[in-house]
């Protein structure tokens, strides 16, 4: 099969993306991973991609200091940092037309706390086809900032991939680990989030909204299991796993 996506790994130092896990890297509890389709179904949507370095940022409310692996002080953030050594890598193998102009690794935003980090990607879809950027999927990242979904049309730009966090908490450093994914990259189709595809929306209120055949599965679906009291937990998971079982066929 084709692939929908290609990730083209410009900072070759961290782990290369890979297919998002239905366990959440095994964070998951056993209890959710045997009867919670739903949850897993989201964890495994997409491809995780890990920081190209590990790093760290702290926040004074006002200014951005950083440091990374290796580096033997901290460094202010002044509009915009270079990944180690990166820059006249990229001018050596560049053409002349784009020497000068190696995306940044870190660039902070108007507001305090606002930054942008790349991810060390460039991404190229499918016609047709889009990438949704947003915090791993069931995996707790630190609460000391807030990571910003995206939607970026990669079948038609090809730059940089990167994505946009807010700094929360001050004097106390953010780490980034190599081994540990800070993005979920996911593929969704433009028709599908388009306003025409959206904005037509049914809204029935009241139990009288629901009609014959949704008593019929609503029967199906809690007051038949609930009833047994030898039912098996999980029947959902059960359902879901046989249907796309048959899929593969």
């Amino acid at each position: 099969m084709q692939p929908i996506v290609t990730f083209k790994q410009i900072l070759t130092g961290g782990v290369p993306p890979q297919r998002a896990t239905r366990d959440a890297l095994g964070t998951l509890s056993g209890r959710a991973i045997r009867y919670c389709e739903p949850v897993m179904a989201a964890s495994g949507f997409g491809w995780y991609v890990f920081p190209p370095i590990g790093f760290q940022l702290m926040f004074d409310g006002a200014g951005v200091i950083w440091t990374y692996d290796g580096a033997e002080a901290w460094y202010p953030l002044n509009h915009a940092a270079q990944y180690p050594g990166f820059a006249a890598k990229f001018d050596a193998a560049a053409p002349e037309n784009s020497r000068g102009f190696s995306p940044p690794f870190l660039a902070t935003g108007e507001e305090p706390g606002a930054l942008q980090i790349w991810t060390g990607l460039i991404a190229r879809t499918e016609p047709d086809w889009s990438l949704l950027l947003r915090a791993p999927a069931n995996l707790v990242h630190s609460p000391g900032y807030h990571q910003y979904e995206g939607i970026i049309e990669t079948d038609r730009w090809t730059g940089a991939l990167f994505f946009a966090i807010r700094l929360i908490h001050t004097g106390v450093p953010i780490h980034f680990a190599t081994h540990r994914p800070f993005l979920q990259v996911q593929p969704v189709r433009r028709d599908h989030y388009r306003d025409e595809f959206l904005n037509p929306i049914a809204v029935e209120q009241g139990l009288d909204a629901l009609t014959p055949a949704d008593w019929r599965s609503f029967n199906k679906t809690v007051v038949e299991p609930n009833r047994n009291p030898e039912r098996t937990p999980g029947a959902y998971a059960v359902d879901a796993r046989k249907r796309r079982a048959a899929e593969r066929v």
